[in-house]
């Protein structure tokens, strides 16, 4: 049983965990991708049927109860390890890890399966706007504060492929409690998706 506070672990209590945790959404998100693609017989698909809901009772035997939320640690660690982006525990998540560069830059480089079609063989426009959402979000936040999407237009210059794809964004000018921020999604011949977002600094961080 694995029972903790948040405020009370320390980085290599974090890390434990996450060796825990990870590796199991991994092969959950190998799970999906496989169920959408397995072409075995029936008998097969009802006996691993049964072993997946044999293994779901055994996850639930100890759960907390609604959604992950971000759980910082007293040292301001942040766990996000829910989210439908980045999080680590989450299999639905692709998941994204963003990199920061000093001209503030954020971008990621990440690959999209079977499981985020739309159209045949692309990515679901709306799984797109999920990304770069976050990705938008991220680069509006700089300073660690978090921005809420307050709106976001996106393009679709041209189908977006399944496989390896690169998203970036930055801040392109800040008006008071807005900030505004654009962004892309590109795979290797160029920019498949484009979005310029207004994020809004929350009541509670104002000064």
């Amino acid at each position: 049983m694995l029972e903790f506070t948040v405020e009370d672990l320390s980085a290599e209590e974090i890390e434990r965990l996450r060796a825990i945790y990870e590796p199991l959404a991994v092969s959950v998100r190998e799970l999906v991708d496989a169920t959408i693609r397995t072409e075995v017989d029936a008998d097969t698909v009802a006996a691993v049927k049964a072993d997946i809901d044999a293994a779901t009772a055994r996850l639930r035997s100890n759960q907390i109860d609604g959604a992950f939320g971000v759980k910082r640690t007293t040292s301001g660690q942040s766990m996000s390890w829910g989210n439908a982006v980045i999080g680590l525990r989450n299999p639905v998540a692709p998941p994204l890890s963003i990199h920061r560069d000093p001209d503030g830059r954020y971008w990621c480089d990440f690959d999209l399966g079977a499981a985020y079609e739309g159209p045949p063989g692309h990515v679901h426009g709306g799984v797109s706007a999920l990304v770069l959402d976050h990705v938008l979000g991220e680069a509006a936040s700089p300073d660690g504060k978090p921005r809420f999407t307050g709106s976001i237009t996106v393009r679709y210059p041209r189908a977006c492929p399944l496989g390896a794809l690169h998203a970036e964004a930055q801040i392109t000018r800040v008006d008071g409690v807005k900030t505004f921020v654009s962004g892309y999604i590109s795979d290797a011949e160029g920019i498949t998706v484009e979005a310029d977002g207004v994020f809004i600094t929350p009541r509670w961080l104002r000064d």
